[in-house]
């Protein structure tokens, strides 16, 4: 399933990959014209992932502190380091890019998630090491914690594959528009 839905997240990216990153920050500021989440934790475009930069920018001209995922070791929940415009990054594990390891560590109230592919029922596949299920369950114990799938249409299946330790998504934004799973009062 993950090499299929790569190869449709491929084709969407190059016809999409231009307006995508607009279109999604129209759409997240439109539904959510005023997020109370005072730290949301973006990502760096790694490969054919949706950008969320044009979203990250925005926001963070909003005064909300955008934060990067940092893999700190192996099977554990990610960190967050501090980003804005002009910030430092660094090449990290697979080859994406971080913020520097002199940059501030904060715990997001809302997170941008990247995935693979994703479900109606607010489920996502990631690439298999269970950091963002594991930093979801981590964070969701310790305060009100929201999670925003981010993702090509092209990336909806019928269902993906579950375990008891997913987390699932809050509301899922593509392209074309938002899904609000939860209720999304971030």
């Amino acid at each position: 399933m993950r090499s299929e839905i790569e190869a449709k997240r491929g084709i969407a990216h190059e016809a999409l990959k231009d307006s995508a990153g607009t279109a999604i920050s129209e759409h997240f500021l439109t539904a959510v014209p005023r997020a109370d989440a005072s730290v949301i934790a973006g990502y760096w475009p790694f490969r054919t992932e949706i950008d969320p930069r044009p979203l990250m920018l925005a926001l963070h001209a909003l005064g909300h502190r955008v934060v990067l995922p940092v893999v700190a070791r192996k099977a554990a929940p990610l960190k967050f380091r501090l980003w804005g415009p002009g910030a430092t990054l660094v090449k990290a594990g697979l080859g994406g890019l971080v913020p520097d390891v002199g940059a501030p560590e904060l715990e997001p109230d809302l997170l941008l998630v990247p995935m693979l592919a994703f479900d109606d029922a607010g489920f996502r596949l990631g690439y298999g090491g269970g950091f963002y299920d594991r930093t979801l369950e981590e964070l969701r114990g310790l305060k009100s914690v929201r999670a925003v799938g981010v993702a090509y249409e092209a990336q909806r299946v019928p269902a993906v594959p579950r375990a008891v330790t997913d987390q699932r998504l809050d509301a899922l934004l593509t392209e074309t528009g938002i899904i609000d799973f939860e209720g999304l009062s971030v």
